[in-house]
């Protein structure tokens, strides 16, 4: 498909997500792996992860962040205090930004960018500050432009996620009870108008039962709803 312009799009479960450019850059986004159900089982990740984004501090999005980045040589990128905390774990390579900002990722232009959760961090000293709920647009040179929005509810301003920077790919959350859920995201994509849907943070526990299916029904514009199994790669 000539949208994807050599990159592919690996949907892991949950909100975890790997994207490989056709320049050869591996971005893993929101590690949760190890408690992960539907992790797919016998997927192994790519020997080299160059990048690892954190879109905010809750564990099923960060669980697995410190062993992937150990193990894979990758640079933790996420919201200031979020890396701060990150790298207080023993990451050596993080890259702490912050909201509007945009860094150079090899060939993908990563920018930062609203979304509306809550983002504390736990562990066995207790609950952590780490900045706010996050989701972020990859530009990659010579590809796609892609929105991954992280946990979030709808808001007005994806609409100036639009106007910016013309996501043609947006993975957004549909299960509900935590996130938004099919009504919600179908908003989403109305504000948004991305040629495509990666539906993510669904069906990992029972109180997240939104499903592609659903939010395809309440989509009438062309736009095209992705329904993949986890370890399935879009390209």
């Amino acid at each position: 498909m000539s949208l994807f312009k050599g990159t592919r799009i690996t949907w892991l479960g949950h909100s975890t997500v790997l994207i490989q450019t056709a320049k050869g850059t591996n971005i893993l986004i929101d590690p949760f792996i190890a408690q992960n159900p539907k992790y797919p089982k016998d997927y192994v990740l790519p020997e080299k992860i160059d990048y690892v984004l954190l879109t905010h501090g809750h564990s099923d999005h960060i669980s697995d962040a410190v062993p992937v980045a150990t193990k894979h040589g990758s640079t933790v990128v996420a919201i200031y205090e979020l890396s701060a905390y990150i790298a207080g774990k023993g990451v050596s390579n993080t890259l702490g930004m912050n909201l509007g900002g945009t860094v150079q990722l090899k060939d993908v232009a990563a920018t930062m960018v609203e979304a509306t959760h809550s983002a504390a961090a736990q562990d066995e000293q207790g609950t952590h500050y780490v900045g706010v709920a996050t989701g972020f647009v990859l530009a990659i040179d010579g590809g796609p432009v892609l929105y991954h929005s992280g946990d979030t509810n709808v808001f007005g301003d994806m609409k100036l996620i639009a106007q910016l920077y013309h996501p043609e790919i947006a993975m957004l959350p549909i299960g509900g009870f935590y996130t938004m859920g099919p009504k919600e995201a179908a908003l989403a994509v109305e504000l948004l108008q991305p040629k495509m849907v990666l539906p993510i943070h669904f069906g990992t526990f029972p109180p997240l039962t939104g499903t592609p299916k659903e939010l395809a029904s309440l989509i009438h514009d062309g736009i095209r709803v992705i329904q993949c199994e986890p370890g399935e790669m879009i390209e």
